[in-house]
């Protein structure tokens, strides 16, 4: 449970949901950008964000559902929903209110949520030691085999790799590896560790340069990747496609 100026955030550990209550403010939205985004990387699967007893001080603050919900499109198996009984629109359907799906019942939302196919994601905790990016790739193979992705198999072992080893060699710290299929086709593989540092990649390596390669291996093999601050360290996320050729 967190505070920000007014503003009340209970998470329920027991479920997706996460309450607000209070009023939300300019001064609230960075804490609960935070609080959203932490429960977000610590569990796979959508949240709720339950509104009913929250009051907004300027309709602007609404965008930070909407922030945290684009910042969070590419993670495995990540996403944001609202429970909102101002919303209009009949359960279990939804609204969108600033791009969010909303509901107008937390039964609605919950609904929403249980129609993720959560045995469809894999997660392994790893300590920052050499064998680390042998059991992510084991983990990934798994995966691209149980989902019928094989050929994702060697470019996604490649980007785990380059991120797991840059945990160990830099950050340090526990990490958690994600991976899930989606809908599209594409397979979405996150590492979260618990260091601040955030990876910068300004493109192709002077020859003469020793290491800095892993970020262009990683740019090379996935369609797209990135990194988000979370409140207590970074996730790094890429998503690879069977139509992308590497060579």
């Amino acid at each position: 449970m967190s505070t920000g100026v007014r503003c009340l955030v209970e998470i329920d550990e027991s479920s997706a949901v996460v309450r607000l209550t209070g009023v939300l403010d300019a001064g609230a939205a960075d804490t609960v950008r935070d609080a959203l985004l932490a429960r977000l990387s610590d569990r796979p699967g959508p949240v709720v964000v339950d509104v009913t007893g929250l009051r907004f001080a300027d309709p602007a603050v609404r965008g930070v559902f909407a922030e945290v919900r684009r910042e969070v499109a590419d993670w495995p198996a990540a996403d944001l929903l609202l429970c909102d009984p101002r919303v209009t629109g009949p359960d279990p359907v939804g609204a969108a209110v600033a791009g969010v799906p909303a509901w107008s019942t937390l039964d609605g939302a919950l609904a929403a949520v249980a129609e993720t196919p959560l045995a469809a994601v894999l997660t392994a905790e790893l300590t920052p030691t050499v064998g680390a990016a042998r059991e992510a790739r084991e983990l990934v193979t798994t995966g691209c085999e149980r989902w019928g992705v094989p050929t994702l198999a060697d470019p996604a072992c490649i980007a785990v790799t380059e991120m797991v080893n840059n945990v160990v060699a830099h950050a340090h710290t526990p990490m958690t590896v994600r991976l899930a299929p989606h809908e599209d086709n594409t397979l979405h593989l996150a590492v979260r560790d618990h260091s601040s540092r955030r990876p910068t990649f300004a493109g192709l390596s002077p020859p003469d340069r020793v290491g800095g390669r892993g970020l262009l291996l990683i740019d090379t093999v996935t369609r797209r990747w990135g990194s988000s601050a979370v409140p207590d360290g970074k996730v790094v996320w890429c998503v690879l496609h069977p139509d992308d050729e590497v060579g």
